[in-house]
């Protein structure tokens, strides 16, 4: 009956996490229907789990030294620790609160731009990126092509908007061409990031996104530099306007897209802080 009860929470958890929408914080929302079809597919097999407990029910108890033995063959502690591992992350989906992803985060991984070096006191830390790369999904030439169409793309547009639907496909592209889209408007919304080896007229503007699911999930988006101080803190979500242009990051070593901030104002976190690669255009 245990693994009925197991069958039944993980069936009620894949339904909690559609309904609520909290599944976007763990997959990319493309893969969606995976999640749902689970519900069913969990369901199922707990009615299956019943049919049999219930078979074993009506069958007589065996009382003889052999079958006392046969019992106890298993420890009590292995099998509570096989269930244990179950029940465990039922329980905590359900009752610890999915946290956001923020800049605290961000400060505790680091980020950097992959293919250039940064130092790290934790060699063995995991990092955040700056740059989208989808490239270890793709062979060299077909990933090749695939960036030159998105080139095609946003290079074409006199005025790059940045939105929940492109802005991973956006912002790979802007990094793997900064010379193409110099003086290009832009504009984006993010949340703030100080580095601490940036000007106080220098900030990040980033999104958390997801490429397929949260386990390669990554902090992205663009330096931006304003006329003045802008006084804004870290986690405060605004709105930037502003032309691309590229400059060299001594920290990174390297040349990087960067944002000359036109105008700018605050605004409410999204309903939706994560954005998702999207694969279908």
């Amino acid at each position: 009956m245990i693994r009925m009860y197991i069958l039944l929470g993980f069936s009620f958890l894949f339904f909690h996490l559609y309904i609520t929408g909290e599944i976007s914080k763990y997959i990319n929302m493309r893969y969606s229907y995976l999640s749902f079809s689970a519900i069913f597919v969990f369901a199922f097999l707990t009615i299956v789990q019943l049919v049999f407990a219930s078979r074993e029910g009506k069958q007589e108890h065996c009382h003889d030294d052999s079958c006392c033995h046969h019992h106890e063959e298993q420890a009590r502690w292995k099998r509570v620790a096989n269930y244990m591992i179950f029940i465990f992350p039922i329980v905590s989906a359900l009752l610890l609160p999915v946290a956001t992803l923020d800049s605290d985060m961000v400060k505790a991984k680091g980020f950097h731009i992959r293919g250039f070096t940064t130092k790290s006191e934790d060699p063995f830390v995991q990092r955040q990126f700056l740059r989208p790369d989808t490239s270890i999904y793709y062979g060299k030439d077909d990933y090749d092509n695939l960036m030159r169409k998105e080139l095609n793309k946003f290079s074409k547009a006199s005025y790059l908007v940045l939105n929940e639907e492109n802005y991973l496909n956006a912002m790979e592209t802007i990094y793997q061409f900064p010379g193409q889209f110099d003086d290009q408007k832009i504009e984006f919304d993010g949340f703030v990031y100080h580095d601490e080896t940036t000007k106080k007229t220098q900030l990040f503007v980033l999104r958390f996104g997801i490429i397929h699911c949260v386990a390669d999930s990554g902090v992205y988006g663009l330096l931006t530099e304003f006329p003045d101080n802008p006084h804004l803190a870290n986690d405060e979500w605004i709105h930037v306007k502003g032309k691309l242009s590229t400059i060299y990051y001594q920290p990174y070593n390297a040349t990087i897209p960067y944002v000359k901030v036109k105008s700018w104002h605050k605004i409410n976190e999204p309903k939706e802080p994560y954005v998702f690669r999207k694969y279908n255009q």
